[in-house]
Formats: structure tokens, sequence, C-alpha cells
């Protein structure tokens, strides 16, 4: 049953460990069975009841799934093994296209932010006791909040959109409870779902967003939270428009008590309407990153939501890290007063790449989706293949397994550092690589 690898240990921490060791050196594979929990007791002479409080933390961090009498296996894609390792390393002469990440030449410089933080830190140093959100911080926040009509609540600033969503769902589920995720979608927020113990639950999407048939079909089966991405949908570039909101609010509220997660990170470099949900259900959040616009390695985001979930992520918060450093919350507040970032250029830099990659595409018979953001991706049929057969070619590109649950194969693109000139050869090797054009199969 594990071929090579001896599970050990004399107490439940032993044996939990014993296993994640083995998952992640690889000796256990993914959807590898594991011993009946009577039969690993034997082996190892401990109480049953040891080996299933074992299982049971397996569970919990998100390494192995039971399901009832077929056993406990690894899971697919456990957390002890990320999808961010289901990675291309770009050889030299590779273009790199799989990272994700935003172009340097359109992030502002953050010289002049950070040394008016410093120098209003000089007058004024932070201490312990004071309030974790700068008033100017927060004011500034809640400003843009409401031009965009997301209702009135709260400011909490976190550690990036990932630190945020992580503490929104901890402030309300349990080990367990069932989560309805993009899919595709991003592939930090579909390994950190099971590491925390929850069940991811795969919506559709299309290009307009999560697909209402989907999201009522994992609503009746009995999701507690849904996340949903508003505009720049990683990987997909969807973005929520008026028609599909109407129809997902519609969703909502009949299931009020679940809650509702809008992560738009696309804020200040997309420049579609933003069409929030919030408010629907009885507990919601709205989450903003500075990293994509403003620059990766700042790690702050800027969240609101209905009082008792801002209460409950705000408190915890103040049991833990205790607050986003005001150093950070200063920079920031000097880049959104100053509109270091000029939105509808940003976007329309991004937006021209993606058009001409997407029209290329066409051309040449492959179809891609790449509404907004900084992706665009491609459906295609054997994804190691067409990684390969790119890689080969000199593109390194993402392979859709780091952002599929049920979802067709695929491979996201980023078209961050693409010029003019590689439209036409990167669409070449594309269509060489791709096979036939297969649009995505929406459900």
């Amino acid at each position: 049953m594990l071929g090579e690898y001896m599970i050990t240990g004399g107490r439940a921490a032993e044996i939990s460990a014993s296993v994640e060791r083995g998952v992640g050196s690889g000796e256990l594979k993914p959807g590898q069975l594991l011993p009946p929990m009577r039969e690993l007791a034997a082996q190892l002479g401990v109480n049953p009841n040891t080996v299933a409080a074992a299982y049971r933390t397996l569970r919990e961090r998100g390494v192995i799934e039971t399901d009832g009498r077929r056993g406990s296996r690894v899971r697919p894609r456990p957390a002890t093994t990320a999808r961010g390792s289901l990675r291309v390393e770009a050889p030299p002469g590779v273009r790199d296209l799989s990272k994700g990440n935003p172009d340097p030449e359109l992030l502002p410089a953050l010289g002049e932010a950070f040394a008016e933080a410093v120098r209003a830190y000089g007058e004024n140093p932070g201490m312990y006791g004071e309030s974790p959100v700068l008033p100017q911080f927060g004011a500034l926040a809640r400003e843009a909040f409401a031009a965009d009509a997301v209702p009135e609540g709260q400011i909490v600033a976190a550690s990036g959109s990932l630190d945020a969503i992580e503490r929104v769902l901890a402030a309300h589920l349990k080990t367990g409870d069932a989560v309805g995720l993009e899919d595709p979608g991003w592939g930090s927020l579909l390994d950190l779902v099971p590491a925390i113990g929850l069940r991811g639950v795969p919506v559709a999407v299309d290009e307009e967003g999560p697909l209402p048939a989907a999201v009522e079909q994992a609503l009746r089966a009995g999701i507690r939270a849904l996340v949903v991405t508003a505009r720049a949908q990683n990987p997909t570039g969807a973005a929520i428009g008026a028609r599909r909101a109407a129809e997902l609010r519609a969703l909502l509220a009949a299931h009020p008590e679940v809650l509702l997660v809008e992560d738009d990170h696309g804020h200040a470099f997309v420049d579609v309407p933003l069409h929030p949900l919030a408010g629907t259900t009885r507990h919601w959040a709205v989450v903003r990153s500075a990293s994509k616009a403003y620059g990766p390695d700042l790690r702050v985001a800027v969240l609101t939501g209905d009082g008792t979930t801002m209460d409950r992520v705000a408190g915890r918060q103040r049991l833990g890290p205790g607050w986003v450093s005001r150093l950070l919350q200063r920079a920031v507040v000097q880049l959104w007063s100053t509109g270091a970032v000029d939105t509808p250029a940003v976007a329309r830099s991004y937006g021209v790449r993606r058009s001409a990659l997407v029209a290329a595409l066409a051309e040449r018979g492959v179809v891609a989706h790449g509404r907004t953001g900084m992706n665009v991706w491609v459906p295609v049929s054997d994804e190691t293949g067409a990684v390969a057969r790119l890689l080969h070619a000199g593109w390194a590109v993402a392979p859709g397994a780091r952002f599929r649950a049920d979802a067709p194969q695929g491979v996201r693109i980023t078209v961050s550092p693409l010029t003019p000139s590689d439209i036409g050869p990167l669409a070449d090797a594309v269509a060489a690589a791709a096979g036939p054009a297969r649009p995505i199969s929406y459900g």
C-alpha cells in the first residue's frame, strides 16, 4: 500500500509528522492510500485512537482526505505540496511568462513615499496601544470603497490579500466547512483552504465571473462561504459585470447566512467598474491589495465588511501580529494621496498586450480568455505537453494544474513582460503547442 515508505511514531503528533515528511519528500504520492487505522495501530503498537487523532490532524492540515469505507489517502494536491511547486523553471534564454508578476515599469517609485513615511515617523514614532489602522489610511480606504458603492464598514489592514481572506474565513468557519472557490482560480487560495482545514467546492467561471448555475449548485450543496474575484480574475481575467452581479446577488439573498468574500485585487490597475455583491448576505468582506498596482513587496491589503466580521478579524489580529506596520501604511497613504498610479494608463498598457495576444491567437485558431488584468488563459487538450513544447520553443508558461480543480486543462500566460514584437512569435508557438482550439466548457 505504501511501497517502501514506513510510517513511524508512538504518539499522534509523531505519526502525523511522519506522514507529512513522506508527502513532503514525495515518497508518499498524491492519491496514495494510507493503512486503515486499526492496521497501522497494530503495526506501530499503539492504540487505534492514537492513529485516529493523527489522521484527524492530517485532515485538518489539508494533507489527507477520508472517504468513508474507501479509507484515507493523500490529497491529490496536499497542503505540503503547494500549487506553487507546479511551476516551470525558465532556463537561460527562455522568456518567463509564468510568474504572474506586474510589469516593473508600471510600478511607482517608492523612494519618496518611504521617505515621507520615515519623516512622519520621526515626528511621531508608532507605539504600542495606538490604533492599528492609521486614521488617514482608514479615511482614504473608506473613500475609495464608497466611490465603488461598497457598503460602509470598519477598515482593517492586513498583510496581503491571502492574509486578509484567511482571517475572514477563520472568523466564521470551523474545520470541515465547505467554501465555494472559483475553478479555475487563484492557486494560493486553492492551497490555503484545505491547509486551514476547510473543504473547497469548485465553482465554474466564465469571462463574467462565477456562473450562476454553479454558484446555485454550491449553495445547495451547503457551502458556508463563497470567495469571488471582482475583476482581473487569476488566471482567466474574468470581471463581474452588472448583469452577472445582479444574478449573483439574487442567489445569495436566498442564503443570507453564507459568508461572502470579494477579492478586488484588481483595484488601481483595472479600469472596468466594480459591481460589488457586498451587503447581500449577513456576513461579508471586500479585500483590496496594493501588491499588483504598487509593488508585490509592500504586503499591504485593506478590507472592510460587516461589523461582526471586522470585529473578529481585528480582535484576532491584535492577539497575533498586532497590526500591519504603520510605516508601510504611511507609505501607502503617500502613494494613494499623490496618485502615484495612473490607473487608466496602467490598465490600457496591460489591455493592449492582452488584446493583442488574444487576437493573434484567434487568427491562428486558438481560443484564449483575458478580459481584464495581466493574464491570458488558453484552454488546451494536454497542458503538460503544451507547457513542454512551449518551453522548448523558448517560452515558459504556468501549467493549468496550479489553478484547477475540476475545470478543463489550460495554461496561463502573463502578459506583463511582453513587447509588441513578442506577440507574433509567442502566438505562433502557442498555436503549435496547444493543439486543436477548445474553449472553456462552462458546466
